[in-house]
């Protein structure tokens, strides 16, 4: 089961780096072309494409936690879980770098 979610983040890492997935941005798709326009999408899709890679690995820490049973693995993946979704949405509002 871990795999295939490893998998669907995996995926969706490599269509947010590439910058086609743009329009699965909560938020993006309900703005104004103007409102849009605010935002480097290139830019912002390539830091969720890295979100995206970066919750793969925290699954994969887990499911070799399972495997192994090293219960260290586990508290590091559900910690990078809990950690960098927060982290992705406070930079995304603190940062300049996503606005045009």
């Amino acid at each position: 089961m871990s795999l295939i979610f490893i998998l669907i983040f995996v995926v969706l890492g490599i269509i947010f780096s590439v910058g086609k997935a743009s329009f699965l941005i909560a938020g993006y798709n309900t703005m104004s072309e103007k409102e849009k326009e605010k935002y480097d999408i290139q830019s912002l899709s390539k830091f969720m494409g890295k979100i995206m890679f970066v919750i793969a690995f925290s699954i994969f820490l887990i499911a070799l936690s399972d495997i192994y049973r090293i219960k260290i693995l586990y508290n590091i993946g559900v910690g990078l879980n809990w950690i960098v979704p927060i982290f992705a949405v406070l930079y995304i509002n603190i940062s300049k770098g996503f606005k045009n």
